[in-house]
């Protein structure tokens, strides 16, 4: 489902980011990316809906190579949830999951507010799916706790049922409880669309409750790929800097613009 092909990412001021990252993620698996901060672990996620492009190698989803021609049919294929919610605030939670069929509809529509009925009800019937009722509908985002708001993110990044949904550290705001449940609601909304999840954590601990694999990078290279009850407290030490990574690219913080973790 989703191919990287011996991916490197350097960036204008020369920072590495993915040093030759070659893995495949199959349809409906879970696969959560492991790192510390200036991993790569958020480029190589912008790697699979075009939010970065390779220095060289590529990256493929569903056999369709992510460049700048294909981008118009592979993104309404793909979810994002991200860090910090990615909502606008003004506007309630009903408008802000329909926002997730933009892909789909004309600029001018959606401009003018003009979502089909189809796309309304489905927003409505994910929001009841991610356990938010129908006193949350016309509710501002800005009013929701974090969440409720994190709720939100995942009904609008199943709007148009993807095929893979990308989720960026997507409760590193969140409380230990809240964030089980969160992560809890992802897994099940993708298990029963067989749908494709990469996302990333810094919690070892959700990344063992909820991932089906685990894919760690150090110094944007693959330093661990393997089941969750196979990373050991050594392979952690190792990820985490506590010993070094044998020929493993110098780990820079700002590798990663943006949300890096």
């Amino acid at each position: 489902m989703i191919d990287f092909e011996d991916v490197h990412v350097r960036y204008p001021d020369g920072c590495v980011a993915l040093a030759g990252v070659s893995f495949r993620v199959p349809r409906g698996q879970f696969c959560v990316i492991l790192g510390r901060s200036g991993s790569g672990k958020s480029t190589l996620l912008r790697t699979v809906n075009g939010l970065v492009t390779p220095t060289s190698g590529g990256t493929r989803v569903a056999g369709t190579r992510v460049e700048r021609k294909t981008l118009a049919v592979l993104r309404p294929t793909i979810g994002m949830i991200h860090q910090h919610f990615g909502l606008v605030d003004r506007l309630s939670a009903a408008t802000n999951v329909v926002c997730g069929a933009l892909p789909a509809i004309s600029l001018t529509r959606a401009a003018l507010g003009l979502f089909p009925e189809r796309h309304r009800r489905k927003a409505c019937e994910l929001m009841a799916a991610v356990g938010l009722g129908p006193e949350h509908l016309r509710r501002r985002v800005r009013d929701m706790s974090g969440g409720q708001q994190q709720r939100v993110g995942i009904a609008r990044a199943f709007m148009l049922d993807p095929s893979v949904v990308l989720a960026d550290e997507p409760v590193a705001s969140l409380d230990p409880k809240i964030s089980a449940e969160v992560l809890s609601l992802l897994r099940d909304q993708a298990k029963s669309r067989d749908a494709t999840v990469l996302c990333s954590l810094h919690q070892i601990d959700l990344a063992r409750a909820f991932s089906d694999r685990i894919i760690a990078l150090g110094g944007g290279r693959v330093v661990f790929d393997g089941p969750p009850d196979q990373l050991s407290s050594d392979h952690i030490a190792r990820i985490y800097g506590a010993a070094p990574i044998p020929g493993a690219a110098p780990s820079l913080a700002r590798a990663e613009p943006e949300s890096v973790s």
